[in-house]
């Protein structure tokens, strides 16, 4: 009861807790929360890791044609020169 009361924990955990406490399998309880909260944390990497590449790819691209633009920029300016 005290960790429902004090509103940190979800309703979920402290029930588990609750049956682990009744069964006397606390640690197998214990276990199957930190399995559930382990996969929600993959896969919120996951998410995250799958948000991120296209703007990776994008600042990559960016940088790049930056570099090719400072490199052909010089070039084209003397081939202008030379032209005219």
């Amino acid at each position: 009861d005290p960790l429902r009361e004090c509103g940190v924990f979800p309703n979920m955990v402290t029930q588990m807790i609750g049956v682990g406490e009744a069964t006397g399998a606390m640690d197998s309880m214990l276990q199957k929360i930190a399995d559930f909260y382990e996969d929600e944390v993959d896969s919120a990497t996951k998410d995250m890791l799958a948000m991120l590449e296209p703007v990776i790819i994008g600042l990559l691209g960016v940088m790049i044609g930056g570099i090719v633009i400072s490199l052909y920029m010089p070039l084209f300016a003397m081939i202008a020169k030379l032209a005219g």
